[in-house]
């Protein structure tokens, strides 16, 4: 049976770490609010007023019964199922806190186009925007990039591997954040290369890997758009 994804349609967003994990385990799976009336469908689940375990928003997957929710709680239920998580238990909560400082990072992200409110449009507070934006290329960026930097540096069981000697969906998720951040801020990431070279060595290693040249190059692979968590506003933009 094939595993469902439940997020929403035309947009990378959260759902995007989960798609790599599918997508590299090369495993069945249904995006289901890219189906005929599959938003309908993701929306029922979560307004039910009798289900159990209904989530609170997406992204969320079913496997047979089982929903799960949230992105690193995801990826720890999908790890070891789609070969993607430590053989050691130990290593798999490891995995799954360094999946959870990730969690902390795209929010920071979203939070620079939407720094007061999310139901109000990004026009009604780009002044703000402008503020926070900077800020987080000159020190939420460097902050965040240089632990993750550092776990590399500082991982004994081999290279261009966040944990464990074995690809792992961390990885996965730093070539996301990467590809993300030189969408929304190429100025303040065009140094990211001579910073953070075990990241992008991480990076470049993931793109090369066969299932997700296959997955980039498909129509599978939504592209960046404002409507995301990684959106590019020029004016959000500075060199760092």
């Amino acid at each position: 049976m094939a595993y469902e994804l439940y997020y929403w349609d035309g947009l990378q967003g959260r759902g995007e770490f989960v798609r790599l994990a599918f997508e590299e385990a090369g495993v069945e799976y249904i995006d289901v609010a890219r189906q005929e009336d599959g938003t309908g469908s993701m929306m029922k689940w979560m307004k039910s007023k009798s289900d159990a375990h209904i989530p609170f928003a997406p992204p969320f997957i079913k496997d047979g019964d089982l929903i799960v929710s949230h992105v690193a709680n995801i990826l720890l239920y999908l790890g070891p199922r789609l070969d993607l998580a430590p053989q050691d238990e130990a290593l798999r909560f490891v995995a799954n806190g360094l999946q959870l400082t990730i969690t902390d990072f795209v929010a920071e992200v979203h939070d620079t186009h939407h720094p007061i409110a999310t139901t109000r449009y990004y026009e009604d507070q780009k002044d703000a925007a402008k503020q926070r934006s900077a800020d987080f290329i000159e020190n939420r960026i460097p902050k965040f990039m240089s632990y993750f930097e550092r776990v590399l540096e500082n991982n004994p069981e081999g290279s261009e591997r966040a944990v464990g000697s074995a690809l792992s969906y961390v990885d996965l998720s730093l070539f996301q954040i990467v590809e993300g951040l030189r969408y929304a801020f190429p100025r303040g990431t065009k140094h990211l290369g001579v910073r953070y070279p075990k990241i992008i060595a991480v990076h470049d290693a993931v793109e090369k890997r066969p299932n997700i040249q296959s997955y980039l190059a498909s129509g599978r692979r939504l592209k960046f758009n404002e409507s995301g968590i990684f959106r590019h506003y020029p004016e959000l933009d500075q060199d760092n």
